[in-house]
């Protein structure tokens, strides 16, 4: 089937056929789709947008083609802002700043709390900045160290690798190797000073910030200035006297943009890369002059450039603890001299390094390792330091957070905690809905601990594998730091406790599955039952319910991490050995187990690596494996870059504007009603376009979702913007909504919202598979559909007709009343 960015722009059109007076805007989930598969026709045209995001119809739509029966529908496809470039796939490599900066959302909802909130985004952002010091040392550690110190100083080294032929002290032999050598510089000659080789290395690292800043920079202006819609007679607060406890921050006009926020952390992160390059570069020469009898001047200008590296270190990390981001009104401003000159000084710093550590030392020689243990075990405890401080904080709110006071009269006890949730929804429909923060507020901590291991991992597997091909069989290297060799040590302990809470899940699993066939067989009373299709629909259901548990994975993960990377630390530190020496002496379990976990854990991580650079290639060929890697980008940069520049893009940024304008600028031009439709995450994103339209506007739109995770994942992870105080606000503001769910939907959930004097939000379960056996409108088995083809059921149709008569009471109500029990 064509795909949307293929299509020839004979069929797009002007958008001059007359207005329909009812529009469906549909907006599409996660993994993206085709308009054709939207829309459910073959021929399709682009109404509005370009090839990264666009609005389509179906052809006969498009023009004035007579009467109309139904709303007439109109796509938004957005799926090209995170999966159509196949750059796009080297956003792997991004992974752990994307993860931090999710750990920036997932505070709890504590908005009389201004200053603890504050605290909390500062440590994030602290710890992001951890991550770009922690991969631009991985960096220095494989070209400063491995690379230019250990193996070109080393012949029998270099002469496995000929183009380091030109940097080796002594003479390598094979006529290959000399005549590389003659080409770029004698061997043993001017660039066999070891200072001049790592400043010839540092071009790597250099090269890699230089390149995050471009990165950073060229999505910052296709996505971050993007300006919102706003239409400021509604804007004012004399117009709108909501007040701000039942607002959510996405209502404010500043929320997705973050244009001002970005550029700061991009300067920031900028000169901390830089900076983290030339200290790394500068420190084994500072060693030297250090000595006793070294030259005065060289060792005065060392000082000289430590207290400069200091200072503008300081100034970085000062910009990153200032608040840049105003959401509450459209902040224009850019600070263009900070953004200019803190990289600018920074880099300058660099070339200064350079000219420092490349100026003639006779007589030093490399040996051994860099000094690169102090530097990556300072990283961990640095890191370890804020995840707790952060856990106290972010416990702190939410124990005070408005989400967590829950009347006396809803306490009922353990007996109520433990109905299921679809079970108590069903009940009592109209009940609020008790507190459902994930973790106890602690999901962001946990998220922020988990970004650094993965950080911490990928850069010991890039320096190990770096190390391995080096050396080759031999062994005339050092290797990477020793607390590189423990972390890669922790992963198989850490692998075998996720074998056992894989095993415990999957028992649980078994067992709501028999609980699960008995309300299956309930469910359809009189129907010859089929065992293995009541299998089916019980395990489908009971695997959908492992999104409710995700929470015990993520404490366990969490907490082993914690513990083991706790142990690598002080073993590390401690023994200044590999695991694998240090437990030389010991009983035979003990070195038996360090000697399988070091060996294990190194193969484990070559691997990993090995499966991420292919997956990686794949994805940047293969369009197919490129939509894979952009599903993850869909669920992990829906939030703004609040917390690291160098994060993957917010396409938010983009998406919800483009949703607003629309929506705005029909409902103003036409005066007609319109059901904004959202399937999945773009449930997610039609929530968060009706909260940035007026009051006005929003009061004249209906909200239909299904297969949403608005409540089940949204408002348990990010409850300070997706709770029920805010879901509720959403819930008076908007004219009428309505939201599908399936049992067997691993994604999707009610909203669980209070009528509160309106009708509830939430429908009844709908059936899945729609008939259980073979019927006279079903003669062959239907599928299970779980989170898909919402639109195939029957109830789709009746619930949008029904959202259409509320918009407009004075029309009469369609013929075809819903069925008893799917009333909106």
């Amino acid at each position: 089937m064509e795909r949307a960015e293929e299509r020839p722009r004979e069929q797009e059109t002007d958008g001059r056929a007359p207005e329909p007076a009812d529009l469906e805007l549909l907006v599409h989930g996660v993994g993206g789709t085709t308009p054709e598969e939207m829309l459910g026709h073959a021929r399709t045209v682009r109404v509005a947008g370009d090839d990264t995001a666009a609005l389509f119809r179906r052809a006969e739509d498009a023009s004035d083609s007579g009467p109309r029966s139904g709303p007439v529908q109109e796509a938004y496809v957005w799926c090209n802002l995170t999966s159509g470039d196949a750059g796009r796939a080297l956003w792997l490599v991004l992974l752990p700043f994307m993860v931090v900066n999710l750990a920036h959302w997932m505070r709890p909802a504590a908005p009389v709390r201004p200053r603890t909130v504050r605290l909390y985004g500062l440590l994030v952002r602290l710890a992001a900045l951890t991550l770009t010091v922690l991969l631009v040392a991985a960096a220095c550690e494989v070209a400063l160290d491995l690379v230019a110190w250990q193996c070109a100083g080393v012949p029998a080294c270099a002469q496995r690798h000929f183009w380091l032929a030109f940097l080796t002290p002594d003479a390598a032999e094979g006529p290959g190797v000399r005549r590389w050598a003659e080409l770029l510089g004698t061997s043993g000659g001017w660039w066999a000073q070891p200072g001049r080789r790592l400043a010839l290395a540092a071009v790597v690292p250099g090269a890699l910030v230089l390149l995050l800043w471009y990165l950073s920079h060229r999505t910052w202006s296709a996505y971050e200035s993007h300006r919102p819609l706003v239409q400021e007679a509604d804007r004012d607060s004399e117009a709108d006297p909501r007040p701000d406890a039942d607002d959510s921050a996405l209502s404010r006009p500043g929320f997705w943009y973050g244009r001002r926020l970005v550029a700061r952390l991009r300067a920031a992160h900028t000169a901390a890369g830089l900076l983290t390059v030339a200290a790394a570069l500068a420190t084994p020469a500072a060693r030297f002059d250090h000595r006793p009898g070294g030259p005065a001047a060289l060792d005065a200008l060392s000082w000289l450039l430590a207290v400069l590296l200091l200072a503008v270190a300081g100034t970085a990390v000062a910009v990153v603890c200032r608040r840049g981001r105003d959401e509450r009104r459209l902040d224009q401003e850019l600070d263009r001299r900070l953004v200019r000159l803190l990289p600018l000084g920074a880099l300058g710093l660099l070339l200064l390094a350079v000219l420092y550590t490349a100026w003639s030392r006779p007589g030093w020689r490399s040996a051994g390792r860099l000094p690169g243990d102090p530097a990556f075990g300072g990283l961990m405890l640095a890191q370890g330091a804020l995840v707790v401080v952060l856990g106290a904080v972010a416990w702190g709110l939410h124990r005070r957070g408005a989400d967590h006071r829950v009347p006396r009269e809803r306490r009922r006890g353990v007996e109520e905690r433990r109905v299921p949730d679809e079970e108590r929804h069903e009940s009592d429909p109209h009940r609020p809905p008790a507190p459902r923060t994930r973790m106890h507020g602690l999901g962001g901590p946990a998220t922020t601990l988990l970004a650094c291991a993965l950080g911490g991992v990928m850069s010991g597997g890039v320096a190990q594998r770096v190390a391995e091909w080096l050396d080759g069989s031999g062994a005339t290297l050092a290797g990477p730091p020793v607390l590189l060799t423990w972390q890669a040590s922790m992963i198989p302990p850490l692998l075998a406790v996720l074998l056992a809470l894989a095993a415990r899940l999957a028992a649980g699993t078994a067992r709501l599955a028999r609980t699960e066939r008995d309300r299956v067989r309930r469910e359809h009373p009189g129907e010859p039952e089929d065992p293995s299709r009541t299998r089916a629909i019980a395990h489908t259901r009971a695997m959908a319910g492992l999104t409710d548990r995700a929470p015990l994975i993520l404490i366990v993960l969490s907490a082993a991490t914690l513990v083991l990377g706790g142990g690598a630390l002080a073993g590390g530190l401690i023994s200044g050995k590999t695991p694998d020496a240090a437990a030389r002496g010991a009983v035979d379990a003990v070195r038996i187990a360090a000697a399988v976990s070091q060996g294990l854990g190194s193969w484990l991580v070559g691997l990993g690596f090995l499966l991420f650079v292919t997956w990686g290639r794949r994805a940047y060929r293969d369009r197919g494996a490129r939509r894979t890697v952009g599903i993850l980008w869909d669920v992990g940069t829906f939030w703004p870059r609040a917390a690291h520049p160098f994060a993957p893009p917010c396409y938010a940024e983009r998406a919800v504007p483009d949703l607003t304008w629309r929506i705005a600028t029909w409902t103003g031009a036409t005066g007609g009603r319109l059901v904004l439709s959202g399937h999945s995450q773009g449930s997610v994103l039609a929530a968060a376009a009706a909260w940035q339209l007026s009051p006005s506007t929003r009061g004249r739109i209906a909200l239909l979702t299904y297969g949403s995770p608005l409540e089940r994942l949204y408002g348990r992870w990010f409850p300070a913007h997706f709770g029920p105080a805010a879901l509720a606000g959403l819930h008076r503001d908007i004219a009428c909504w309505s939201n599908l769910y399936r049992r067997t939907d691993p994604i999707g959930g009610p909203v669980r919202l209070p009528a509160d004097g309106h009708p509830p939000v939430d429908q009844p379960p709908l059936r899945d598979p729609l008939a259980y056996g073979r019927t006279t409108e079903h003669p062959l088995p239907g599928p299970i559909l779980g989170h898909s083809a919402y639109q195939a059921d029957p109830a789709f149709a009746r619930v949008r007709a029904h959202l259409l008569t509320r918009l407009h009471p004075e029309l009469p109500a369609p013929r075809e009343e819903p069925p008893a029990g799917r009333r909106s």
